[in-house]
């Protein structure tokens, strides 16, 4: 059905995890292609023992490159981009499907699941901070009853896209490595070619664990690195393009240009050639 691309830095034990949330919770049978980022772990050799499709960097690469570089080895029309830190939920891949159904054939577009967190943030249900005290008992029997409505925008990861529509940007942009402002970089650049669906579905649910797997060393100025690139802020662009949070209507417009705009459209002006000016 689809090609599943992981990222993974040295985080066997949540990967297995994710790995056994796809196999168990999965509609569908689908290609599973993780990037392997050092993996001094014994990831490699785990996933080589089981026949996974791998690629690898002796060095930790980031997510931007690993995305890239395992998309390569796919071979489905529509990849989905997950993390290691990240256990799927009951029917994550029947929602998609579903959804999928409603788009005409060979459109662009850019779909997304919904974060489960232990803590105020989409869906809240705290179901433990680390696999150590993870209540998959209670994640599956609580989540159900808790309703979330489709949504403007994204929710980065899970996200699903056409191979096609990958293409056309080339992937992530690699400035942003390690990967901080990534996700907000590549939806801009799906807008510039003329995206205009992004949708965030509220049924296709992941838990996820609070990117332990990004805590791991010093990351990037991805909000300073986005802005000298476009020239706003990701805050701005989410509000004012993506509208993200809103609940999904239809396909997005143009940003609506009112006093709320403009005032942050000169925030973002100012904050540029700040910028500009001590780098």
């Amino acid at each position: 059905m689809f090609s599943i691309v992981i990222p993974t830095y040295n985080n066997l034990e949540y990967l297995k995890l994710c790995l056994q949330s796809i196999k168990k919770n999965s509609k569908f049978d689908h290609e599973i292609i993780i990037h392997v980022n050092e993996g001094v772990d014994g990831t490699l050799n785990y996933l080589k023992s089981l026949n996974y499709k791998v690629t690898y960097t002796k060095e930790n690469s980031g997510v931007c490159v690993a995305f890239n570089t395992a998309v390569h080895k796919s071979t489905k029309e529509y990849i989905v981009l997950a993390h290691d830190d990240m256990y799927f939920c009951p029917n994550w891949d029947e929602v998609f499907f579903k959804e999928l159904q409603n788009i005409p054939k060979n459109s662009d577009f850019f779909l997304s699941g919904t974060m489960v967190q232990p803590f105020k943030s989409y869906i809240n249900l705290d179901c433990g901070n680390d696999i150590n005290n993870f209540n998959e008992k209670k994640l599956l029997e609580e989540l159900p009853k808790i309703k979330f409505k489709d949504f403007q925008g994204t929710h980065w990861q899970p996200s699903l896209i056409p191979f096609k529509t990958w293409n056309k940007v080339g992937g992530f942009s690699e400035e942003f490595t390690p990967g901080l402002g990534s996700d907000p970089d590549f939806n801009m650049k799906l807008w510039n070619v003329g995206v205009r669906l992004f949708k965030g579905l509220g049924d296709c649910r992941v838990y996820h664990f609070s990117s332990l797997s990004l805590r791991k060393k010093a990351w990037n100025n991805g909000a300073k690195t986005f802005l000298l690139k476009w020239g706003i802020s990701i805050k701005f662009f989410k509000k004012h393009y993506l509208r993200s949070d809103q609940s999904f209507n239809d396909l997005l417009g143009e940003p609506k240009k009112n006093l709320s705009y403009y005032i942050g459209l000169i925030k973002c002006k100012i904050a540029f050639f700040f910028h500009s000016a001590i780098r």
